[in-house]
């Protein structure tokens, strides 16, 4: 069932919608910035005529410098891994079971975070026969998370509910692919180039898709090398806060122009 988090999500949701302000400010607005896809629809049914995404998260020219530093590790035995806190929504439940499924003996998964679904995961994991390979770092310092990202060829991010996903883009500085759910900010950032996202019309469908791309990559150093460095130059692109300003004046020029 729902967590608490989803039904209030929700229920917010539908009363900002019912708002008649809300409506009103949709139809008048020259642009509507949004985060994610989902809203950009949600916003349109409200009646606004211009929408645009625009991701909320990005990365310093310091940041993306610092994050190039951790060059791709030996391809084996091939590592994944997961950051964030330990949520049901956070969808680490899914990584695992794919993990399970992609059937790599060799491989690790390593899941950095704390949080209420820890047992769960690791029960989840010893009754998959994945135990021995599934790695829960806890709770770290982000330079220590930062350092196993590092250490690690693909990150690992099925969530549910993330409208930002700054975890997505500073694995893309890193140079390593993302795994993801087409869902959110990560089904925005993330480009066939630069990962994979896998389409959520089924949780069954979804664990088999991100363990065909685990499969994947494992098979295929150079994808992996690929993928990370395409990802690095999207950041370097598209995501520096200086590209993100400089895209936001341009489109409030061309607002006032009109």
């Amino acid at each position: 069932g729902q967590s608490y988090y989803e039904v209030l999500r929700a229920f917010s949701r539908q009363v900002g919608e019912l708002d008649p302000f809300v409506g009103i400010t949709a139809r008048r607005s020259a642009l509507a910035w949004v985060t994610t896809e989902d809203s950009a629809k949600r916003v349109r049914g409200l009646g606004a005529d211009r929408v645009a995404v625009l991701i909320e998260s990005g990365l310093r020219h310091d940041e993306i410098a610092q994050l190039a530093q951790y060059p791709m590790p030996a391809a084996d035995p091939i590592r994944f891994i997961s950051m964030g806190r330990l949520l049901h929504w956070k969808g680490f439940h899914l990584g695992v079971r794919a993990f399970a499924q992609a059937a790599l003996p060799d491989a690790e998964y390593w899941i950095a975070g704390e949080g209420p679904e820890r047992q769960r995961l690791e029960e989840l994991a010893e009754s998959l026969g994945v135990a021995s390979q599934v790695k829960f770092l806890g709770r770290l310092p982000r330079q220590e998370t930062l350092e196993k990202l590092g250490e690690c060829h693909a990150l690992v991010h099925p969530s549910l509910h993330d409208s930002g996903g700054w975890v997505c883009l500073e694995a893309m500085a890193v140079g390593r692919p993302i795994l993801c759910l087409d869902l959110g900010g990560p089904g925005v950032q993330v480009t066939p180039e630069t990962g994979f996202k896998i389409p959520p019309h089924h949780p069954d469908q979804a664990i088999a898709g991100l363990a065909d791309a685990m499969k994947r990559l494992a098979i295929d150093p150079n994808l992996c090398h690929q993928m990370g460095q395409a990802g690095q130059h999207l950041i370097n692109t598209a995501y520096n806060w200086d590209a993100k300003v400089q895209f936001q004046i341009q489109m409030y020029e061309k607002i006032l122009a009109h």
